[in-house]
C-alpha cells in the first residue's frame, strides 16, 4: 500500500477536476461491472464494498456484525446509489454518489495533512495522483 500525505483540499480538488474525476470513476465503474452489461447490479456494488472491508471496521478495529446486519447495511448502499430506483446503477448514479462520498472524505480530512496509505488503485491515490500531476505541470 501508497503511503502519502494528503488533506481535505487534495480530494476537492480532484473531484472538481471533470476530465481527471470522470476518469477515474470510469475505471473504477467498469472494473466493478463483472458481467459488462453496462450498469452495476446489487450483487456488484456489494462485492465492491467489501473488498475495502469498511463495514468490517470501526476505526480500524474489528466490528462483528450479523449476516443480517451486513445485508441490511449493503442494501442501504443499494438504494442510495440506485437513486431512480431501477435495480441497477449506471454511470451517472455511480459518479454522482462517489463525488458526494469524496466531498465528505475530503471535509472529514480537513485542512490539516495526515500522512495515509491507500489502495494502489483506490480513490484517494487518484486524487494524489491528480495532484502531483497538477504541480508537474506548473
Amino acid at each position: 500500500m501508497p503511503v502519502m500525505v494528503i488533506d481535505g483540499s487534495t480530494v476537492i480538488d480532484f473531484v472538481q477536476h471533470a476530465e481527471s474525476f470522470d476518469k477515474a470513476m470510469e475505471r473504477k465503474f467498469y472494473s466493478i461491472d463483472v458481467n459488462h452489461d453496462g450498469s452495476l447490479s446489487r450483487a456488484e456494488v456489494r462485492a465492491a464494498f467489501e473488498c475495502v472491508h469498511v463495514l468490517e471496521c470501526t476505526l480500524g478495529m474489528p466490528d462483528a456484525k450479523s449476516p443480517r446486519q451486513l445485508n441490511k447495511i449493503y442494501d442501504s448502499i443499494f438504494e442510495r446509489f440506485d437513486t431512480d430506483h431501477n435495480g441497477v446503477v449506471d454511470m451517472e448514479e455511480f459518479r454522482a454518489q462517489m463525488r458526494d462520498i469524496l466531498l465528505a472524505v475530503a471535509h472529514g480530512l480537513g485542512s490539516a495533512p495526515l500522512q495515509i496509505a491507500t489502495e494502489e488503485d483506490g480513490f484517494l491515490q487518484d486524487a494524489a495522483n491528480h495532484e502531483l500531476e497538477k504541480n508537474s505541470a506548473a
